[in-house]
Order: C-alpha cells, then sequence, then structure tokens
C-alpha cells in the first residue's frame, strides 16, 4: 500500500452518480475534489439548484468545482493543483480532453451503465430497455479519448427482468456501478494491478440520448415494442398516447397477445384489467395511466371517469 492516501478527484453530476461518490469515500481513498456540472435552473420557479453529487458533495466537507468546460488551461491547471492519483468518472456530462486524461497519475476510471462495446453513449438504460435485451451491466472503464472505447477493468452484470423500467434499472445498476469500483479502488489500494481487455470491435451499438420527441406511442407498432417503450421511458421522459380522443400518459402496459378486429389505436376492450389497444401487430393491455393535470391512476379508475369505454366483458 502507498505511503499517503490514494488521491482521487470525482467527476459526476446525477443521482446515478451518488453511490459511486459514497464508494470513493468508504474505500480508504482521499477524495480531494468533486467535479459537476454547474447548478441548473429546476423546478416550477426555475431557481438554480445544485446537482444530486453537488449536494452529497456539500454534505460530507469536499471541495466542489463546477466548469463549464474542461478545455480550457485555467481549468486543467485547477485540476492538476489538486494533485490527483486517480480521476474517477460517472455520468459527468462534460467531455475530457486528452490533457486532463494525462493529469492523474493513473489515469481516468469510468463507470459506465452497459456491457461494453454494447450501449457506449448516453442513454444505455433506456436503449437496452427498449431492445429487449435480456441482459446488461456495469464497466469500470480505463478512459481514452473516444466515447466510451476504453479497454474494460471490472465488469458486473445484472438481468433485465420483464418489469425492470427505466427506473429499477437505473437504481440496480447504481449500486452495481458502486460495487465495481469499490472492488477496482480496493484492488488499487492493495497494490494490485488490473488488467484492461480491450473492447471487441464487433457488436459497437450507441445509445443516443432521450429526446421527449420520442415519447409518444405509435400504435402502428408492435406491442411487443409499445410495452419495451412504457417501460424503459418510466419514469422519464414518459410515454404519451391518444386514448379514446383524449392525450394520457401511459405508465403500464403489457402485449397480450395476437392482433384483435380494429384499426390501430382503437379501443378493443376494455374492463377491470386494463383497456386493450389493437396495435400494428398484437395488442397491447394498459393498467396505469395518467390523465392532463392529474395522477398516476390504475385502468379500472380511469374507466370509471370514462364508463364508456367499458365492455361487457374483460379484455
Amino acid at each position: 500500500m502507498s505511503a499517503r492516501p490514494l488521491r482521487v478527484v470525482f467527476a459526476g453530476t446525477p443521482e446515478f452518480a451518488v453511490p459511486c461518490l459514497e464508494a470513493c469515500r468508504a474505500s480508504g481513498a482521499e477524495v480531494v475534489a468533486v467535479y459537476t456540472q454547474p447548478d441548473r435552473p429546476a423546478g416550477r420557479g426555475r431557481k438554480l439548484a445544485p446537482s444530486p453529487v453537488k449536494q452529497a458533495a456539500l454534505a460530507a466537507g469536499i471541495a466542489v468545482e463546477q466548469p463549464e468546460t474542461l478545455k480550457t488551461a485555467e481549468a486543467q491547471a485547477t485540476l492538476a493543483a489538486y494533485r490527483p492519483d486517480l480521476m474517477v468518472v460517472v455520468a459527468y456530462g462534460l467531455i475530457l480532453p486528452r490533457k486532463v486524461l494525462a493529469i492523474p497519475r493513473l489515469g481516468c476510471w469510468n463507470v459506465h451503465a452497459s456491457l461494453l462495446p454494447r450501449w457506449r453513449g448516453a442513454a444505455p438504460i433506456q436503449r437496452a430497455i427498449l431492445a429487449g435485451d435480456s441482459e446488461t451491466g456495469v464497466g469500470l472503464m480505463q478512459m481514452e479519448a473516444g466515447l466510451d472505447t476504453g479497454p474494460v477493468l471490472l465488469e458486473k452484470r445484472t438481468a433485465i427482468t420483464g418489469d425492470d423500467t427505466g427506473g429499477t434499472l437505473h437504481d440496480r445498476l447504481a449500486a452495481l456501478g458502486a460495487e465495481a469500483l469499490a472492488d477496482g479502488l480496493a484492488r488499487v489500494l492493495a497494490g494490485a494491478m488490473l488488467t484492461a481487455t480491450p473492447q471487441v470491435a464487433e457488436g459497437v451499438v450507441y445509445a443516443h440520448k432521450l429526446d421527449k420527441a420520442e415519447s409518444a406511442l405509435d400504435f402502428s407498432r408492435p406491442a411487443i415494442a409499445l410495452e419495451r417503450q412504457v417501460r424503459a421511458f418510466d419514469p422519464w421522459p414518459g410515454s404519451d398516447a391518444e386514448l379514446a380522443g383524449e392525450r394520457v400518459r401511459v405508465w403500464a402496459a403489457r402485449a397480450v397477445g395476437p392482433s384483435q378486429a380494429g384499426e390501430a389505436g382503437r379501443v378493443i376492450a376494455a374492463g377491470r384489467e386494463g383497456i386493450a389497444i389493437a396495435c400494428g401487430e398484437g395488442t397491447l393491455r394498459i393498467t396505469a395511466l395518467q390523465r392532463a393535470g392529474g395522477r398516476r391512476i390504475s385502468a379500472a379508475d380511469y374507466l370509471n371517469a370514462r364508463p364508456e369505454l367499458r365492455s361487457p366483458r374483460p379484455p
């Protein structure tokens, strides 16, 4: 073990990164600074709000840096002044130039929420659900100049269940990422070497950033694809649909078998079990939804307000 504590600079912004910050603090390393995105407007009042990582850092008494960019000589000099042995990056949101990657003695590590090289990029959790992947995980990666192209140091896997949403998988992968980071730090602190495994050239898929424009449910698509969309986009950006003339947000739905008579988008049955919508292929049964300005409710409660949609038999 080194004579002095391992000096770590942590860079992260959203809630996903907080467990990894806590893993750094619990490892025995010295977190000398936290880098996070500048405060952004949030809430109805659009007041500037600190990121979840900033809040955690301030609560722990750690110095916080919030540069708009790391490309300037001034920002790079500030980072170098912390004399980091290692920089840990988790969903930070800023590009690290080559000069920044070269500052820490051990380079920069990144915790990424996919099994690389599949789902490089901004939204790997949701894209994995959308694609119908049966498995995902986290990778502890040695960073290099390319987008999520660096060799993988450690990897942890988890199954994607039929009940997983973007939210549940986010939370599970955040915890797994902290475990992978803790393992990596423990090995370095014990004087062990981590083997960096280059990513294979085959199977590269990019997880493009989510866009609110993707939230609309297109009932001409297969029901199974819409079920995955509803799960992947919970809690954000949500899935919007037109239901018998009313715009609603769909929070839970299942693909329930072959198509019944009726054009795509038409309600073909509605009852205690849900609201069945004809799709381009198969049928989607909506079980939880939200009216404009309302809260999330069950399909049964929605039908109490719209009894004209009820079928004489359950869908």
